[in-house]
């Protein structure tokens, strides 16, 4: 689902989608997993499956719960996926944590190149900012799940810093660039990158 546009129902079908498929994943090698047959989902493409997509789905769809935007029977649905998602970890926590590990240092790698793309022309930087925005979200989400484990994210930490210094350098101050339902999930300061944007011009 592209984050510019945003369904809770959606969001909760994703989320179950993927825990249902996360025993299988979970132990299995690929860091990028399907979901389903052939990965599709109610005629769509579903997102890739990892432990940073549900995490993420399950905090923003925790925090739209008690901002009261969902009703009882997508609560409900909710707290069912918590459950499994729980249960999967404490059942297979080594393959779970060590996943978690490598998505995070995989996705802040994968942001690299685009360091280069915005220091050789501005206007691809802004135009290809999107993804970027996504794959630190989902850090951000892993590393605040793995705190709440009580897990030692301080390595994690210190290169998600480094990137977002390099970061830093590309983007300003700017309205919230995914969906505005989503907005009251994300702290300003917490997820800063996602209330900034490239610049278009070139310098």
């Amino acid at each position: 689902m592209a984050e510019t546009t945003y369904s809770i129902a959606q969001d909760l079908k994703e989320a179950r989608a993927m825990v249902e498929s996360l025993t299988t994943y979970v132990r299995g090698d690929q860091l990028y997993g399907t979901v389903g047959t052939g990965g599709f989902f109610s005629g769509g493409r579903m997102p890739a499956l990892t432990v940073g997509a549900l995490v993420m789905r399950l905090r923003r769809l925790a925090a739209l719960a008690e901002a009261g935007k969902l009703d009882d029977s997508q609560k409900q649905h909710l707290a069912e996926v918590e459950t499994k998602n729980k249960a999967v970890r404490r059942e297979w926590a080594y393959h779970y944590d060590g996943k978690m590990r490598r998505e995070i240092n995989s996705r802040l790698d994968a942001m690299k190149p685009f360091f280069e793309e915005c220091a050789s022309s501005m206007k691809l930087c802004a135009r290809v900012y999107g993804p970027e925005v996504l794959r630190r979200t989902t850090v951000e989400e892993l590393l605040l799940y793995m705190d709440e484990l009580g897990l030692d994210v301080s390595a994690e930490r210190t290169k998600a810093k480094g990137i977002d210094s390099q970061l830093r350098r590309y983007v300003s101050p700017s309205p919230f660039v995914w969906a505005s339902e989503l907005e009251s999930a994300y702290d300003r300061f917490k997820f800063w990158w996602m209330y900034a944007a490239p610049q278009e011009d070139d310098k």
